[in-house]
């Protein structure tokens, strides 16, 4: 059986067997780490961190986290909600007057944390190398019209909820999403957290394994809500790697990090707002998550999906995701953030090799289950 490195409570053994188990199927490296009651009770990792297996994932390993960046990025936004700087209830014109434009005046900040603004992906031609250019990317949103009604459904906000939050963000704090992160995030927290990726880090990002290639159907109505978000822009594992992709803010992609060091993060909505005796939300503040802003068939996604403010509340594509006071996302190939208020539990998973899908895996559910089967 694979070699699991890290410490794992007696009472969730079934987490490091589980971990053990995939890292010996299809598992290249990965880490998973889980919070219970301000307690971390499991911190593992094992694996190689490029397919050629000749060099290990460490404890220190870190990987571009694709959509779990976005629990961060709807993070700060409810921070500066805390802070009396931002109500996601008013228009998203307030911060960010240019946006009004276009039929837009009446979108509110609760739409673009919810992925119901109308503004899921960029007008083409729009490359990768365009998100880079921060200005110019947040100029053509704000010149877009909505793609449908604002507010009447969701539609998966894949790459532009970065630059639609992080701007409003900018807007409030006069500072980029990234900095945001490092200085009043991360830094504060302790977290191995960051927004891009630092020169000196290089050499301990594990390399992306991409899923399968699928054929695109000849027959695909390219006018689709759908079709449209993913081709403005289309993703590609291979720009991971680049300079200019670690040195850019993509505050809905690519953020660098571990299961420990989103763990160290995120557990702060599962424990009621305070860790390490920092406070960073009120109750009052974390309850604006549980206010459902969608619950249906996604226009993206083309799958029912429950949002909250800022986070998913549920969806049948991840039945291992318990009901209640439970707000999760995760990445393109399954990495996952589980935050359970109901049992101040938070389960984070960061991997290498990436399944199919758009959220969720088999591996990503062999440990959330672990997990629950441990606390019970």
């Amino acid at each position: 059986m694979a070699e699991v490195h890290g410490s794992c409570d007696d009472r969730f053994a079934g987490v490091r067997e589980a971990l053990a188990e995939q890292l010996d199927g299809d598992e290249l490296g990965a880490s998973v780490a889980v919070d219970l009651d301000g307690e971390t009770v499991v911190d593992l990792w094992g694996g190689w961190r490029n397919e050629a297996r000749t060099a290990p994932w460490t404890q220190d390993t870190i990987v571009n986290v694709w959509s779990t960046t976005k629990c961060v990025l709807n993070l700060a936004a409810l921070m500066l909600v805390e802070r009396g700087d931002l109500d996601v209830f008013a228009p998203v014109g307030n911060y960010w007057p240019e946006f009004s434009a276009k039929g837009k005046k009446d979108v509110e900040v609760r739409h673009i944390m919810s992925h119901t603004s109308g503004v899921s992906g960029w007008e083409q031609p729009f490359s990768i190398r365009d998100m880079y250019d921060w200005e110019t990317a947040c100029e053509r949103l704000a010149r877009q019209r909505p793609w449908w009604s604002p507010g009447a459904a969701s539609g998966y906000h894949a790459a532009t909820q970065g630059h639609l939050v992080g701007e409003v963000i900018r807007r409030i704090t006069n500072t980029t999403f990234e900095h945001f992160v490092e200085h009043e995030i991360a830094g504060p927290l302790g977290a191995d957290f960051q927004v891009g990726a630092r020169p000196q880090d290089w050499d301990r990002i594990a390399d992306l394994v991409p899923p399968p290639r699928v054929d695109p159907d000849p027959s695909t109505d390219l006018s689709t809500v759908a079709m449209r978000t993913w081709m403005g822009p289309v993703m590609s594992t291979k720009a991971c790697s680049s300079p200019e992709w670690r040195a850019a803010d993509l505050g809905a992609l690519n953020g660098h990090s571990n299961a420990r060091g989103v763990l160290d993060v995120l557990r702060v909505l599962s424990l009621g707002g305070e860790v390490g005796g920092r406070r960073l939300l009120s109750e009052k503040t974390i309850d604006l998550i549980f206010q459902v802003q969608a619950d249906g068939v996604d226009l993206v996604l083309e799958q029912p999906f429950r949002w909250g403010i800022g986070y998913c509340l549920g969806s049948p594509i991840v039945p291992y995701v318990p009901s209640g006071r439970v707000a999760f996302w995760g990445g393109w190939g399954g990495s996952l953030a589980v935050m359970d208020l109901d049992r101040r539990l938070t389960i984070t998973y960061m991997m290498n090799r990436m399944a199919p899908g758009i959220i969720g895996s088999p591996r990503a559910e062999a440990y959330v289950r672990a997990v629950y089967d441990a606390v019970g």
